[in-house]
């Protein structure tokens, strides 16, 4: 090869390679890193990590009298949202949980899946495998096609699903508790 040709090969090399590194700096610039602060995604999803507690759990079925559940229960989320839905219902409980649209096994209610976060609408979306697609016809006051409507106090984390109307059909109140080392 002639020292003219490996100099033009040597030039486009230089410029392809200069080119390529602008356009990958000029990605990453446009990415940035991720929004940590105060009413983000992640910090949401950081405060949801770990495990909560059951304090209270009340169900409002439609034309019926409200069901103090009185239950027991454990939720958690990791990083990534994954989450574990366990709560413990009494047998004088179980029966009319079942009537109200609310099937359980044995007194006990379980979920595993991902939860997704609203931050705008402050909402909880829960995608467990098998569940009927947003929008179909509800399986209860706890399908996992509702939303669940969040609110945060301290340590303590409010969920209520609504009906259609905007009408509570369920509120659970869960308290974080304390990472064991």
């Amino acid at each position: 090869m002639s020292r003219r040709a490996l100099r033009i090969a040597a030039m486009t090399m230089a410029v392809t390679v200069s080119l390529s590194s602008g356009v990958l700096s000029a990605q990453k610039s446009k990415l940035g890193k991720p929004d940590t602060g105060v009413g983000t995604t992640t910090a949401a999803r950081k405060y949801l990590e770990g495990r909560w507690g059951l304090l209270s759990f009340d169900v409002f079925p439609p034309n019926k009298p409200v069901i103090h559940v009185g239950a027991q229960g454990s939720l958690l989320y990791d990083a990534f949202g994954n989450m574990h839905w366990e709560v413990r219902v009494p047998p004088d409980v179980a029966d009319p949980l079942r009537l109200a649209g609310i099937p359980n096994t044995n007194g006990v209610l379980s979920m595993d899946g991902r939860a997704a976060i609203d931050m705008q609408a402050h909402t909880l979306t829960y995608i467990v495998n098998g569940q009927p697609a947003l929008g179909a016809p509800s399986a209860g006051p706890l399908a996992t096609s509702r939303k669940r409507y969040w609110v945060v106090e301290g340590n303590q984390l409010t969920l209520t699903t609504k009906d259609n109307a905007g009408q509570a059909l369920s509120i659970a109140k869960w308290r974080k508790l304390e990472q064991q080392q």
